[in-house]
């Protein structure tokens, strides 16, 4: 398994043109070797290996803690005789992107309507395959300590508008809540300046943006030491197995639904009641419209893997107690196969009856 320093070389504030180029230059591929033009292996008297013979570039965003669900899909692509190759981390938006194009060939770990603009960027449905939900109900929202929470009475956002309430998450002496947010492409930072600036929280809350791992494990450090926290989350992620809700920590609510971009107008209301300021996403695993259909046992695989988001989280935690290396996560990967024989059989099954029904 091998990782890449390409998100470090590429920004989302690269122009068009150049991102190409650095996309080309990176993953060394081009639509024809992705197969794009190619008839399908299954045609050719390889009925139960649709995928012999054709190559295929996963790619996926930085976080270690998405490596489980792309090592999943990978895994399955190769019993269907794929050919799959080490993934490339990239950004999202220029994840999005490489899909699109057909500079790569899937992405396990796109989140919807997390990842709407992204989507909408690079070409949307005319030029993406996404099909069936990969692991369903991921919630984010703004999360603070129980013990704060209870003793100050917070339970919303709009709350820390109060320069006493906000200077109790005041992490760096400027008398300002610190509120840890996500990285710069994740998607999510649009929401959180969108709302900072909408909730009018501009004047006594920091949005403090940067290493988003590096900053949770001082935030934890925080937290184990009795201080306040003030921290974006999401499931599925190793964080809520530590600081857990409703026992260590608590979501704040919003005001009222307020989304920037192609989400305004989404009710962020979730099924309880309650309010945290995002609506419930799925991960789905997204790929090159045109190749996707070229390989109709691939595309059917997509659409019918699923797997529980608490498994994603279970998996998550393991790697934050320190089985965190590449062989780790391979292992993980596949003890969740043998656990689930049965389900990842199924579904090598059903895409190679997707190969076998095409004329």
């Amino acid at each position: 398994m091998k990782t890449t320093a390409l998100t470090n070389a590429v920004n989302t504030s690269t122009p068009s043109a150049n991102r190409r180029h650095v996309l080309n230059r990176f993953l060394g591929i081009s639509a024809l070797a992705l197969g794009l033009a190619a008839a399908p292996a299954w045609a050719a008297g390889d009925a139960d290996l649709p995928g012999k013979g054709i190559t295929v570039t996963p790619v996926k965003s930085s976080l270690a803690e998405e490596t489980f669900q792309t090592l999943l899909v990978m895994k399955a692509m190769e019993k269907l005789g794929y050919t799959v190759k080490p993934y490339e981390e990239l950004q999202y938006p220029l994840a999005h992107i490489a899909v699109a194009n057909g500079d790569a060939t899937f992405m396990a770990n796109h989140w919807n309507p997390h990842h709407a603009e992204f989507y909408k960027a690079a070409g949307g449905d005319a030029k993406m395959y996404r099909k069936g939900v990969y692991a369903a109900g991921a919630a984010q929202g703004y999360m603070i300590d129980k013990k704060t929470a209870d003793k100050y009475k917070i339970t919303r956002l709009d709350q820390l508008k109060d320069p006493k309430l906000a200077k109790l998450f005041d992490s760096d002496g400027d008398g300002k809540a610190n509120l840890i947010g996500p990285n710069a492409g994740w998607g999510g930072e649009a929401v959180v300046w969108h709302q900072i600036k909408e909730f009018k929280l501009g004047d006594t809350v920091k949005y403090t943006q940067g290493d988003y791992p590096a900053l949770i494990a001082d935030t934890l450090a925080r937290y184990k030491a009795g201080k306040p926290v003030l921290y974006y989350a999401w499931t599925p992620y190793w964080l809520s197995n530590v600081l857990k809700p409703g026992k260590d920590v608590v979501w704040l609510e919003v005001p009222y639904s307020s989304m920037p971009g192609v989400q305004a107008g989404t009710d962020t209301k979730m099924p309880n009641g309650k309010n945290y300021g995002f609506p419930l996403n799925n991960e789905y695993i997204v790929a090159n419209k045109v190749w996707a259909e070229s390989n109709p046992a691939a595309a059917r695989l997509f659409e019918i893997m699923s797997i529980p988001i608490n498994d994603i989280s279970s998996q998550n935690r393991l790697m934050n107690d320190g089985q965190n290396k590449p062989s780790d996560v391979e292992r993980h990967t596949n003890a969740w196969i043998k656990a689930h024989q049965k389900t990842f059989d199924g579904w090598i099954a059903e895409a190679k009856a997707a190969a076998t029904k095409q004329p």
